[in-house]
């Protein structure tokens, strides 16, 4: 069983992986710059990824694997209305995408894909910084 945070360390921990997806989202814009796609998309899901454990992390809600992310964020937030069915989309799409160009072979992006996701990770990365708010 892991041991439970306090508030100071939750907080110090959000305000990290929310930093952590603002710097990892300004990376894929760096590689997409470079066109180097399957990097960029790669590195807008890890953006989100960041940022959704950070919400996570912020309502005390455990998950210690990728999937388990993609599930909690789902369950405990999609399915309520409390993130849009877009931004939901937005993530599973991302973690297919990271989950292909890491494990299979000939996985291609490219630049319309990127263009396409760029503005949805950063919206999906804005909203889920909203509902991290300690209320």
């Amino acid at each position: 069983m892991k041991q439970e945070l306090s508030p100071e360390h939750r907080a110090a921990l959000v305000d990290y992986r929310l930093e952590r997806a603002h710097q990892t989202f300004e990376e894929a814009n760096y590689m997409r710059t470079g066109n180097y796609f399957n990097a960029a998309v790669n590195r807008l899901y890890y953006a989100c990824f960041y940022a959704a454990s950070a919400l996570l992390i912020a309502k005390s809600i455990e998950a210690t694997t990728h999937n388990g992310v993609k599930t909690m964020l789902s369950f405990h937030f999609v399915r309520t209305g409390l993130l849009s069915l877009e931004h939901g989309s937005t993530f599973s799409n991302l973690f297919d995408k990271r989950h292909s160009g890491d494990y299979e072979d000939f996985a291609y992006c490219d630049a319309a894909l990127v263009d396409y996701l760029l503005p949805r990770a950063k919206a999906f990365i804005l909203a889920v910084e909203e509902l991290t708010l300690f209320k």
